[in-house]
């Protein structure tokens, strides 16, 4: 497998374009699935994750064309089989997001269970309530959801936690239910919301986009003309390129993003010593070659902390002036960067759900192994300020969730190179 080479110790400088959310592509594109006329889709990022959803719509019989600027055109009129196959679900756990649309448009779906990254348990069983409370029929057999419904109906639905793909799943559903659903404690997230406004741009129904109180009233149908939707910008890629600039006491701006969906993020960047400015669709950090200073954080669903920031943090916190202690509440298997870390010579404690990292004058480079999406990134974050070689191994994990990440980070002055297996 290819791994990455990367030589520490340049101060990043530059400017970059931010690319289309994949945690917002992902269930735009299985929403796609409710439409009857062709969709076209516009800013998607060009990532293994995207790939392997068009695959999995493409085993289903559905028409896909993507041009140049990977803008990709999905008609599910030609739709053959309702099946999502183990050998893709299990390495995307977003696969799951076809179950809800297959069964209120089609009124079947056979869906693996998920697999995905090791970051902890992310069971599925809301989702599956949820359904059912929904009148569908659903059994598990053979690693298999089994689901069936005649016209789904509306209905109240307490989520007993805040889930990502659980609201977007059941919001994809209830748009074709009969009658009303409403959906409280729903997930809040930018990406969420672009999905409800995506279909609602189809013909759905859907107030109370923006807050944990979504309310759908049901239509017989989705997508009579052809839609043209663009994806949101990535807020975890631009966070990220934030953090590597932060790390190597650099300056960069970041163009085509989103500022007011970080404002989490931008609030730690600061009090870690960046000088932060904005504009409607651009950030710039600059850190006038000064070292960060460290911050304490908690991982909490949106608008607070995110989990998908919280290793690249870690690494920021390797190098920085003090101690930062850095608290995981949304996953509990989300630490296995820190080993990683510990070999390049990070001082990080953990205990329980909670990181104590002291800042080191300096780390040095070492093989290193990407254990899952955003710990990859914490690696190659950390490598940017690392004495010497840094070799990041099994980065399928990063192209799951960056687009060209050695392009970009070569374009503000790294070196770094892909080396194929």
């Amino acid at each position: 497998m290819d791994k990455l080479i990367i030589t520490g110790g340049a101060r990043l400088d530059g400017e970059l374009r931010i690319s289309g959310a994949k945690n917002a592509a992902l269930p735009i594109l299985a929403a796609t699935l409710l439409s009857h006329a062709p969709v076209r889709i516009g800013n998607v990022p060009h990532l293994h994750d995207i790939t392997t959803t068009m695959e999995l719509l493409g085993r289903m019989g559905v028409d896909l064309t993507v041009d140049e600027k990977m803008n990709i055109q999905v008609d599910s009129s030609t739709i053959n089989s309702f099946v999502a196959p183990y050998e893709l679900v299990r390495t995307m756990r977003a696969s799951i997001l076809v179950l809800g649309p297959l069964l209120a448009r089609f009124g079947e779906a056979h869906v693996s269970l998920p697999g995905g990254c090791a970051i902890g348990s992310r069971p599925v069983d809301i989702h599956i309530n949820g359904l059912i409370q929904m009148g569908a029929d659903i059994n598990l057999e053979g690693g298999f959801i089994h689901a069936k419904a005649k016209r789904l109906k509306g209905c109240r639905l307490v989520l007993e936690q805040i889930t990502v793909t659980g609201t977007e799943n059941l919001l994809m559903a209830a748009v074709l239910a009969e009658g009303t659903t409403i959906m409280e404690n729903a997930a809040k997230e930018p990406e969420v919301t672009d999905l409800a406004h995506f279909l609602n741009k189809m013909g759905a129904k859907i107030i109370g986009i923006g807050t944990d109180g979504l309310t759908s009233e049901g239509v017989e149908k989705l997508g009579e003309t052809t839609v043209h939707y663009d994806i949101l910008p990535d807020r975890i890629e631009t966070g990220t390129y934030l953090c590597a600039a932060a790390i190597t006491g650099g300056r960069v701006k970041l163009k085509d993003t989103r500022p007011d969906l970080l404002d989490a993020v931008l609030a730690k960047l600061v009090e870690a010593g960046a000088e932060i400015t904005t504009g409607e669709d651009w950030i710039e950090l600059n850190m006038h070659g000064k070292r960060p200073k460290a911050v304490s954080i908690r991982t909490l669903p949106y608008p607070a902390f995110p989990t998908d920031m919280q290793a690249q943090f870690c690494a920021m916190n390797a190098i920085a002036e003090g101690v930062g202690v850095v608290t995981e509440t949304v996953f509990e298997n989300r630490f296995m960067h820190v080993n990683e870390l510990q070999r390049m010579g990070a001082e990080i404690r953990l205990e329980s759900n909670t990181a104590i990292c002291t800042g080191v004058n300096k780390l040095t480079g070492a093989p290193v192994m990407a254990t899952d999406l955003r710990a990859s990134a914490s690696l190659v974050i950390a490598a940017l300020v690392a004495e010497g070689d840094t070799i990041v191994d099994r980065i399928y994990h990063i192209d799951r969730g960056y687009d060209h990440i050695e392009e970009k980070l070569s374009q503000l002055g790294a070196t770094i190179r892909r080396v194929p297996k």
